[in-house]
């Protein structure tokens, strides 16, 4: 866990000003602290028992506070920081107490370090971001770390994020984070869950709370249900489930509150999918980020924190150069042909109907992942209720679940609008996030320069939403097949789906020749697709309850 206790030492705020005078005195300040701590420690025994812990030794204050020193030798986007915080640890080891060191390598299980943006390697543009980000949270997370490869997108999402958390807005603070939680662990998301816990505690959230959502406010344990419908069942929302919130005497919900509720939920659903399907690491200040325990092979040394050294590396995907060569000039034929099928003939409404109802089906014919149940840790489980609810598709056993027309209700013409009305600047907000996504291009696909991909993009959202029982008149549903070939639908059903099951070896299979970058903007398109389909149901309901 990140450091609780931040009162000691200022918390930690000096650090992430944008005046270098008030960072040196912060460092200063935190040194001191530091050095004074481990002098009522003192040197460790060369040889200590094993922890009960795996990776590292009995907690203490000392522990998380080094802990986060790590990280900010790692990833603070201010040098002088990253600089004070190494010779700070250099400083603990020769006083022969043990420091602790990174377990992964990188933001990302499945992109190799080499291949993801440096926090000391950035153009101004995003380092402006970084620091933004890192004054804002006093962190700049994994996930932030590989969006980095779109800094446009990134810094929509950046700025939505921190309106939703920490600007003015009709719920508390700590109820936001602990919605957050929620949401996060309706998919096992550990990665988010731990983040919001901290932050949950920092804006004077209840330790209480954290023991179980039984152990919440009544008014945030009748979440639970519409949590869990629009994280794996999003069609199945009704009116009723609006109205059981908005009317629950002391306990109801203001149309207001529910909104940024739902917004929230769905925006930590869908970051769950994007933090599972790039294969983001645990924190290095968080459980599993880091260990106290030496390496097995050679001493530790503090230079190993800045060289990425003293841990294993990504093996290189010898397939991504072999058996694929010629994938991406297929797609972009088959695009060509499409466009060209386009120009020479219109299919008639009834068959482009049908075409969504035959897409439709063929989407619960793909299996998103193999199909062992993924038993959530009692740590995460706690946080909502009925664990065994999971992703259904609409129409198994001759259940029939109505086709959404987005001509009836569409975001661009009725979403945006509520969400604005009772939440003011946020339905801007989602809106240049949701375009952002789904316009950004470099015209470029792997190696190949000056492509229109708007029609690859097109599919792939498009596809989302048909997953989701949602139905655009106005596109040829035949174009997916063409496009998205299955070991990329797998991929994209199991991400958008139950994320939780996400491999590194359903990421390598899909687009093998194709740029990491390139699969990261995929993950956007998807994350931000799936999030506007859960809206669109959501706010369809408190339509219906509102008229």
């Amino acid at each position: 866990m990140e450091v609780q206790d931040k009162e000691s030492l200022g918390r930690w705020d000096g650090i992430g000003s944008r005046d270098a005078s008030s960072r040196t005195e912060a460092m200063e300040n935190i040194s001191q602290e530091v050095m004074k701590k481990v002098e009522i420690i003192g040197p460790l025994p060369a040889l200590v028992p094993a922890p009960p812990a795996p990776g590292s030794p009995p907690k203490s204050d000392l522990n998380d506070i080094l802990a986060h020193l790590l990280m900010l030798s790692k990833k603070c986007p201010f040098e002088d920081v990253r600089e004070g915080c190494l010779r700070l640890l250099q400083g603990v080891q020769n006083s022969g107490v043990r420091i602790p060191r990174p377990l992964g390598n990188g933001p990302s299980r499945f992109i190799p370090e080499k291949e993801i943006l440096q926090v000391s390697k950035v153009d101004a543009r995003t380092q402006s971001i970084f620091e933004d980000a890192f004054s804002a949270l006093g962190r700049l997370d994994n996930i932030s770390l590989v969006m980095g490869f779109h800094p446009q997108y990134l810094e929509s999402f950046l700025r939505t994020q921190h309106y939703l958390l920490q600007m003015d807005g009709p719920l508390p603070l700590h109820y936001r984070h602990y919605i957050g939680i929620m949401a996060a662990a309706r998919h096992q998301c550990s990665h988010l869950v731990n983040l919001h816990v901290n932050d949950f505690l920092q804006v004077g959230g209840d330790l209480k709370w954290l023991k179980g959502l039984d152990e919440a406010p009544q008014k945030l344990q009748q979440l639970g249900e519409l949590n869990k419908i629009l994280a794996h069942r999003p069609w199945l929302l009704t009116k009723e489930h609006i109205e059981q919130l908005l009317k629950a005497e002391e306990h109801s919900w203001s149309l207001a509150e529910l909104i940024h509720a739902v917004v929230l939920l769905t925006h930590y659903h869908s970051l769950a999918s994007f933090t599972f399907g790039c294969g983001i690491m645990p924190e290095i200040q968080c459980d599993g980020g880091h260990t106290f325990r030496p390496p097995s092979l050679s001493h530790y040394c503090v230079c190993d924190i800045a060289n990425g050294n003293g841990h294993l590396n990504h093996h290189d995907d010898l397939l991504r150069n072999q058996e694929v060569c010629g994938e991406v000039e297929v797609l972009m034929e088959r695009m060509k042909q499409l466009q060209e099928c386009r120009d020479d003939e219109e299919a008639s409404q009834e068959e482009m109907a049908t075409r969504f109802e035959r897409e439709k089906t063929e989407s619960m014919l793909v299996v998103s992942a193999e199909e062992d149940e993924c038993v959530p840790s009692r740590d995460i489980s706690r946080h909502f209720e009925d664990p065994s609810y999971g992703y259904k598709d609409f129409s198994r056993r001759g259940e029939h679940v109505p086709t959404f027309r987005a001509q009836d209700y569409s975001w661009e013409d009725h979403g945006f609008s509520l969400v604005n009305r009772l939440y003011p600047d946020v339905g801007q907000m989602l809106d240049e996030k949701f375009q952002m996504a789904y316009n950004l291009t470099y015209n470029t696909m792997a190696t190949h320069k000056d492509v229109d991909t708007s029609m690859l993009r097109r599919a792939i959202w498009n596809y989302i939403h048909c997953m989701f029982g949602i139905r655009y008149d106005d596109y040829d549903y035949g174009e997916i097949n063409q496009l998205l070939d299955r070991s990329f639908k797998i991929y994209i059903k199991t991400m958008v789906c139950s994320p939780e099951k996400t491999t590194k070896r359903m990421y390598e299979s899909f687009w093998r020749q194709f740029q990491h970058s390139e699969k990261v903007h995929v993950n956007l398109l998807l994350m931000e697709a799936r999030m506007q389909a859960e809206l669109l149901y959501a706010l369809r309901a408190i339509t219906r309850y509102m008229t």
